[in-house]
């Protein structure tokens, strides 16, 4: 009987483990699905690509970044409308009482749905007798949604519920008001966050692919929606993307439409300009990690498959081999959702302004405050009370009065009679709005193994992982030919001097030169450098190229700027 076939992914499962790439975390422990350990070369991997990706959509824009908290109260995700949507299906197995994400399940039988499917549909779809509990092998099931934000508390009190943050974004529309306030009131403001996100995933089973801990680089571009233009459009209306509109997704058709950016806007299948120029820097960002533009794609999202905040999402997949398409980022146009619901929900004022060319008069609804009236009653939070009315819209301020007779703050009940509402009219110089946003967002750990399966490749039954040499996680790699006759002593010396030129090299002069050849390839190392008895006589080395093998001489005194130089990424 003819053996199965190993897959490239199960390949560099066991490359990956065995060289210290990335491994199932808690391995003594049996290993718990969704978490995995990165080693050094995984690290370094990691981090030469959040290098890359910052100096592609951070640094040549003039973004600001932010760091922020890891975990939110619970009003934070209530506002966003996580707590409402953040959702999947779970099917539990009536034998063995497993559980399992039903729509995956359903994909692994090629059964076609969508993720805007009811809970009502999808069960009746998943009984229909030949899904198997991949435990038991039962087939009766029973589906009910399940939240997949990991629940916490903050402090020792039960009540104090919130949640590990399931995106960076949230930190962002909370931060802001004082984001915009430091940077001087810039529009378009890009404001980006990397770091860790957390998705109580129900039944992870995809390795890398599929993580309850995982990393997030996102951007938020805040702007005036009544000049949403991209001013760098201009550079990419002639790139080309492979896309997947609404209506080829809908038909079920897997062959991209291939349309430049300019045709894609005009035509209506990319409905915002910062969202196609983004796309395109996804794409060569891409490219640039070694994925061939022909394995990429962008996939829209439906509308009921959408996430709540948007109005139009691109899912930016790559091909794997073992996975097929799998997501690496999402191009979402977030419109004014998230600021709208953080300044409904806080009763802060997120609206920012522009100063308008000439003056115009407005009615608008004023709110006059009784401050004498409020220190009679609570003369110890005065000041707090007064500063949290001032954030306050007018608008939400009377509508809370008309349904309630009088406004909550800080837990205190103030008296419709301590607050007045006028219809004024004024000449205002400034146009007061709340930004809309376009937001790019990609998972790191899934770029890394994107990067590393199509690097992976094999010669004279040999593993050879061609990732890109600014990206590699070991650059150059120093051998004496043998450990004697001065040629160990020669060869440290010019390892130690790449790395205080910030080469990372590594030296090894253990076995065979052609098996550390070999095991340079397997982790990628594009340079690897031999020091021989030619080189105590002329100081040259033999540096021998990791893709096609040839090797050539060069002098110790220029071998640093020359690797450096082949190191560099040119531009996109």
């Amino acid at each position: 009987m003819e053996s199965k076939r190993e897959s490239k992914a199960d390949k560099l499962a066991e490359l990956a483990r065995r060289r210290g790439f990335f491994w199932q975390a808690l391995e003594i422990y049996g290993g718990v699905g969704g978490f995995v350990s990165f080693g050094e070369l995984g690290v370094k991997l990691k981090d030469k690509t959040i290098r890359l990706w910052r100096d592609y959509f951070i640094h040549r824009h003039n973004f600001t970044e932010v760091d922020t908290p890891l975990i939110s109260p619970y009003v934070v995700f209530e506002a966003s409308g996580h707590v409402g949507s953040f959702k999947d299906p779970m099917a539990e197995c009536s034998k063995c009482h497993k559980k399992f994400r039903a729509d995956h399940l359903l994909m692994e039988y090629n059964r076609q749905i969508s993720e805007g499917m009811s809970i009502e549909d999808t069960e009746r779809e998943i009984n229909k007798g030949d899904v198997k509990c991949p435990d038991c092998g039962n087939t009766k099931w029973s589906v009910r949604h399940f939240l997949t934000m990991f629940e916490t508390t903050i402090g020792p009190y039960s009540e104090s519920e919130g949640f590990m943050r399931p995106e960076t974004a949230q930190g962002i529309f909370t931060e802001f008001k004082r984001i915009y306030e430091i940077s001087r009131g810039k529009m378009p403001l890009g404001v980006a966050q990397i770091g860790k996100a957390f998705r109580n995933e129900i039944s992870p089973r995809q390795g890398v692919i599929r993580l309850r801990e995982f990393s997030m680089m996102e951007i938020e571009l805040f702007f005036d929606p009544l000049n949403p233009k991209c001013p760098l459009l201009n550079q990419v209306e002639n790139e080309e993307l492979r896309i997947l509109p609404e209506d080829l997704v809908e038909k079920g058709i897997e062959e991209p439409l291939i349309i430049s950016v300019k045709d894609a806007l005009s035509k209506g299948i990319i409905k915002q300009e910062w969202l196609a120029y983004f796309m395109v820097l996804s794409k060569k960002f891409a490219i640039k990690l070694g994925i061939p533009e022909d394995k990429q794609r962008f996939h829209a999202k439906l509308p009921s498959e959408r996430a709540h905040y948007s109005a139009q999402t691109y899912d930016h997949e790559v091909l794997l081999d073992k996975f097929g398409w799998v997501e690496v980022a999402g191009h979402a146009y977030r419109t004014d959702y998230d600021l709208s619901s953080h300044m409904k929900k806080s009763s802060v004022d997120l609206s920012v302004s522009v100063q308008l060319e000439e003056p115009i008069k407005v009615k608008h609804l004023k709110m006059n405050i009784n401050s004498k009236k409020i220190k009679e009653i609570f003369p110890d939070k005065f000041n707090d009370l007064m500063k949290r009315l001032k954030e306050m819209s007018p608008e939400d301020a009377k509508r809370e009065i008309d349904n309630s007779g009088a406004i909550v703050v800080e837990g205190l009940k103030l008296p419709k009679e301590a607050i007045e509402f006028v219809d004024v009219e004024e000449e205002v110089k400034v146009r007061r709005f709340i930004p809309h946003v376009v937001e790019p967002s990609f998972g790191i750990e899934r770029l890394v193994y994107a990067t590393l399966e199509h690097a992976y490749s094999e010669k004279e039954d040999r593993a050879i992982l061609r990732i890109p040499p600014y990206l590699a996680p070991v650059q150059a790699a120093v051998f004496p030919l043998v450990s004697k006759d001065k040629l160990q002593e020669k060869s440290v010396a010019v390892w130690e001097d790449l790395r205080r030129r910030g080469i990372d090299a590594i030296y090894d002069d253990s076995g065979s030169i052609g098996r550390r050849y070999a095991r340079a390839d397997e982790i990628g190392v594009p340079f690897a450098i031999t020091i021989d008895y030619q080189t105590l006589d002329d100081d040259t080395v033999t540096i021998r190229d990791r893709d096609t093998w040839k090797q050539k001489r060069l002098t110790i005194k220029d071998l640093p700027d020359h690797l450096l130089g082949l190191l560099r990424p040119s531009d996109p």
